[in-house]
């Protein structure tokens, strides 16, 4: 049996554990299902996710054309101190950006490899903490939208990472992790450093949000697979976290990171 479609990020439920959608052509893949089965994934073609032509892929799913055309791929989605939406300034597509910009955004603490400091539009609380594989969040802030989010992220990124270290947030079982720190002290630690513009949507009293990811086996030395470069790539899949497959290899394979690859999946 085959499955095959042009990848984009896998669709989660939030549930215990997480359930893992994959949305293929006319089907969908329920990656739950598939854990200690063995997987065939083959690269087929690109397919752009905005002109859908099988042009190389230049990041986040576009070619390059489209890349640096589209809004979906300014600079104020990475950095979102840069939004201008507020002030009716146009960056590549004010209709567009004014419907994501000036919604109501949140920033988070997190623990996935470390703590971290995050923003994310409140719509996509808990799925922005559950692709980046946090075992447990908690909002700090929620703005009506994306600037002062945005300005207050850069603030607090000076006293706490904002960044995660991929490897070691695959290798993190939580039940025997060493490394968390308590998420409810680090709100209260970081409150002083929240801008002024900002101070007043400060959130004092939310509780902590817990995450489990379906993850039969840990990879001790995860190895990222790169799908064009190997063509081919047969694996028992042992878990899913993030938006990484994890195999009993230590092989892990990064759904979102390859979206815009058309792959074709064979459950043996």
């Amino acid at each position: 049996m085959y499955y095959q479609g042009v990848l984009t990020k896998m669709k989660t439920e939030f549930v215990d554990p997480i359930q893992y959608y994959l949305i293929m052509e006319n089907d969908f893949l329920n990656m739950n299902q598939l854990l200690d089965k063995t997987l065939t994934m083959e690269f087929v073609k690109y397919q752009c996710l905005k002109c859908g032509l099988d042009k190389p892929i230049y990041r986040q799913g576009y070619c390059k054309s489209d890349f640096f055309d589209i809004p979906q791929t300014g600079d104020w989605i990475m950095r979102p101190e840069l939004s201008t939406a507020h002030l009716d300034q146009e960056d590549r597509d004010l209709a567009y950006e004014k419907r994501v910009q000036l919604l109501p955004h949140i920033v988070y603490l997190a623990n996935s490899s470390n703590v971290k400091v995050g923003v994310t539009r409140k719509t996509q609380v808990p799925t922005r903490w559950i692709d980046q594989g946090a075992h447990e969040a908690v909002e700090i802030v929620e703005t009506p939208n994306r600037y002062l989010a945005g300005i207050t992220e850069v603030a607090l990124k000076a006293h706490v990472a904002d960044k995660t270290n991929w490897r070691n947030m695959l290798k993190s079982d939580p039940k025997n992790s060493k490394t968390d720190e308590n998420l409810l002290e680090w709100r209260d630690r970081l409150k002083t450093f929240i801008p002024k513009e900002a101070i007043d949507y400060y959130m004092a009293s939310n509780a902590e949000t817990l995450i489990h990811f379906p993850v039969h086996q840990y990879p001790e030395k995860p190895k990222s697979l790169n799908i064009e470069k190997e063509k081919t790539f047969t694996g028992t899949l042992k878990g899913i976290k993030g938006q990484y497959l994890i195999f009993e290899d230590n092989t892990v394979f990064n759904v979102r990171s390859n979206e815009g690859l058309v792959l074709k999946f064979i459950i043996n």
